[in-house]
């Protein structure tokens, strides 16, 4: 499958009949679900889980999404959603790409970038990257074109 950006992070979906609104299509939510369950899954897979955020006492909190529905998912489509992190400051904030297609076809049916600000989890407040924030996540930093 060709996608946007080289390397991803890719998870497969199978379009479940509970992802289906009353337009007969996948709801606008599951999408988000979606980019939240790969961001979570590459986090875990690069050694970040949910338990080292706590030990670390960051977390990287949504600041802003942006989704860009593109086509339709249906019940029974096997979709791939792919996730690259394009940006990170170094200092406070970090940003994913994400690129969902159809396998059948192809087809991209959504392309979305999240931004990510870095918090204390004790306080909600800003708080630098983990110097091991920087080096993990900074590893796999694809550079998009501009």
């Amino acid at each position: 499958m060709e996608w946007a950006l080289p390397d991803p992070y890719v998870i497969d979906i199978l379009v479940e009949r509970a992802s289906i609104d009353a337009y007969g299509h996948v709801n606008n939510s599951e999408y988000l679900r979606w980019v939240e369950q790969i961001s979570w899954a590459h986090s875990e897979a690069l050694g970040l889980s949910i338990e080292r955020y706590r030990e670390l006492d960051r977390a990287m909190a949504v600041h802003r999404h942006e989704l860009d529905y593109l086509a339709p998912a249906f019940a029974g489509d096997e979709l791939a959603l792919a996730t690259w992190i394009v940006e990170c400051d170094g200092r406070f904030t970090l940003t994913r790409r994400f690129q969902l297609k159809r396998r059948e076809d192809g087809k991209t049916l959504l392309n979305a970038r999240t931004r990510f600000a870095c918090i204390a989890l004790s306080s909600g407040r800003p708080k630098r990257l983990p110097d091991e924030y920087q080096k993990i996540y900074g590893a796999v930093l694809v550079i998009e074109d501009s």
